[in-house]
């Protein structure tokens, strides 16, 4: 595993991108930064961490993704990979929210950007960024955050994170062929709140209740609605309320 150690960074993200349209990196290829001025979540939020304190990563994936219809796939193999290790290290009520929050009891203790790139000779390169709460403490404003420091009262050598976390990708993206089916499943188990009524936004600013039941291929997520239906939301669709 290749790893560049930045100090500050706009965006790890865009590092590696601008990186990969440039060379060609190894697969695998992780950079890391202490801090970054335009970290970025989903539809693009952004994401705020405090100098030193967490992980901020982004790794190279090659020769994965050979489709749009396989994008989530992708998704689903590095939630697994980094809950997976926060379980090894005795973090505990791990889930994903969906798409790809880390969560710890009801807190957000982590988050998952991946972006896609199509290449002229039709390969798709995809980095994945990846922010952990590691060592911050201070969360004002954020209500629903939490960092590994805090849930467990100890501090953490955030330099083992980026191996922990690309060998289990790495692992996983060996086995997809012959276990894709179980790692679904894991999926699905692991989602925060399955299984359990709770109240949810639509693009209209209406709140209704549902159940969420699974994901589909695609990455939508399936809600059971009030009158026994069950309907699919992208991401940009519907919001949960916690």
């Amino acid at each position: 595993m290749k790893l560049i150690k930045l100090d500050a960074i706009d965006s790890t993200n865009d590092f590696l991108k601008a990186l990969a349209s440039h060379d060609e990196p190894d697969n695998f290829t992780v950079v890391t930064a202490e801090t970054q001025s335009k970290g970025k979540g989903q539809m693009g939020a952004k994401w705020q961490s405090e100098s030193g304190k967490n992980l901020i990563m982004s790794v190279l994936v090659k020769d994965f993704v050979f489709d749009n219809q396989q994008v989530f796939d992708l998704t689903v193999v590095v939630a697994l990979s980094v809950t997976e290790v926060l379980k090894s290290l005795n973090i505990p009520d791990i889930s994903i929210k969906w798409p790809n929050d880390i969560m710890s009891y009801n807190k957000k203790i982590g988050g998952i950007l991946i972006e896609n790139t199509f290449k002229s000779d039709g390969r798709i390169l995809s980095v994945v960024g990846l922010g952990l709460n590691v060592n911050q403490t201070n969360f004002e404003n954020l209500p629903n955050a939490s960092s590994l420091a805090l849930i467990v009262k100890t501090q953490f050598d955030k330099e083992i994170f980026p191996n922990l976390i690309v060998e289990k990708i790495k692992q996983k993206i060996a086995l997809w062929l012959t276990h894709s089916t179980l790692f679904w499943s894991e999926y699905f188990d692991t989602l925060f709140r399955k299984g359990v009524p709770m109240p949810f936004k639509n693009l209209e600013n209406q709140n209704f209740m549902g159940i969420i039941q699974g994901v589909s291929s695609s990455g939508k997520v399936q809600i059971l609605l009030e009158d026994d239906s069950v309907s699919e939301f992208d991401i940009k669709e519907v919001q949960m309320l916690y």
